[in-house]
């Protein structure tokens, strides 16, 4: 693991080793998605890990898909983020909120306006998720006509302005995982017949313009994206052309000369040689799952500049610690990981 402790710099960040913190959804932000009073501590516990990446954030209230998630779009989203990243730094270490538009992963009942949901085409994904009343089946979503996806990239931008505001040191695009900006790669949740629609080339056309946008506003040096290749989160089938997707959207991106590109990796290791070779920037690989003993594997073969890590992340506040000790890890308790108090939350033990 001797490499795990090399520093490294993505983007404008000069970090001290070759782990992070992936970002984690908490659902436990205020109803109007101002982080809780609790987010500060959570975050600051977690400062040794360097690269601190934010649950995922909505960058309007169409991007809202569960029930207590954080926004970054008024004035008390700013000011609750605020705290968190002054926190963060404080304790020394660096936070990237990450934009997260659900598209159509979403239910009115969970969304501040209670509206229809947007996506690339009007495609229910066929799943349920949870809401005030219980599981419910996730409703026919709205296409989004040509005129508002360019709203929507503006949405992003603006997000990413504010949560420069909020002090942030720059910011993620969730590309992945079954949201918005991974429906429109997927063949069967796009079906448009535009610019964004039907080739490889117009899959990956609203992720490159969303990354463009928000690398415009902030700095391409402040700006990450995550993917997740073959991944059927969501109810999305990427289809047999999704590598040539992914092709098109590394090739664009590589083009804006982001700060790090942020795989959620799942088998195909030919196709991570290949996004590697392709990529010139910070590469952050994360393999859910993996054994802690394997945790740098990665990085000693070249394949990943940082391992982002979440659920050790979550249950370990002193992880860096721990890891250079060889010291035991704390298990996380999976029914506090979405929603409730302190408990399970900013309550796990240290070392100490």
């Amino acid at each position: 693991m001797t490499k795990l402790w090399s520093p490294i710099k993505i983007g404008r960040l000069n970090l001290a080793h070759r782990l992070a913190m992936a970002p984690m959804t908490r659902s436990r932000a205020l109803p109007d998605g101002t982080p809780g009073a609790l987010s500060p501590l959570y975050y600051a516990q977690r400062a040794s890990l360097g690269l601190l990446i934010s649950e995922g954030t909505q960058p309007s209230d169409d991007g809202q898909g569960y029930m207590f998630t954080t926004g970054i779009y008024t004035e008390n989203h700013i000011a609750g983020w605020k705290k968190v990243a002054d926190h963060v730094h404080a304790a020394g270490g660096h936070l990237f909120i990450q934009l997260m538009h659900v598209g159509r992963i979403s239910h009115p009942d969970n969304t501040p306006h209670h509206r229809q949901a947007v996506a690339p085409s009007a495609i229910a994904p066929g799943i349920q998720m949870f809401t005030a009343s219980g599981m419910q089946n996730i409703p026919v979503p709205r296409a989004l006509s040509t005129k508002e996806v360019q709203s929507t990239i503006d949405e992003f931008r603006g997000a990413a302005a504010a949560a420069i505001r909020a002090g942030a040191d720059g910011v993620e695009i969730h590309g992945a995982n079954g949201y918005l900006v991974h429906q429109f790669m997927a063949e069967n949740a796009n079906v448009r017949t535009d610019q964004y629609g039907g080739t490889a080339e117009n899959r990956a056309r609203f992720g490159i313009e969303v990354a463009r946008a928000v690398a415009e506003e902030i700095g391409s040096d402040r700006t990450g994206f995550r993917i997740s290749p073959g991944n059927p989160a969501g109810g999305l089938d990427e289809g047999p052309y999704g590598p040539d997707v992914y092709r098109f959207l590394i090739q664009g991106l590589a083009k804006l000369n982001l700060a790090y590109l942020h795989v959620l990796h799942r088998d195909n290791e030919e196709f991570l040689q290949e996004i590697r070779t392709a990529w010139p920037n910070g590469l952050l690989v994360n393999r859910a799952g993996r054994p802690l003993e394997k945790i740098a594997v990665d990085i000693d073969a070249g394949l990943a500049d940082v391992a982002p890590v979440g659920a050790w992340a979550l249950a370990n506040p002193d992880l860096v610690e721990r890891l250079k000790m060889g010291a035991p890890l704390n298990s996380g308790d999976p029914s506090t990981f979405f929603g409730g108090d302190a408990h399970g939350y900013i309550d796990y033990p240290t070392m100490e």
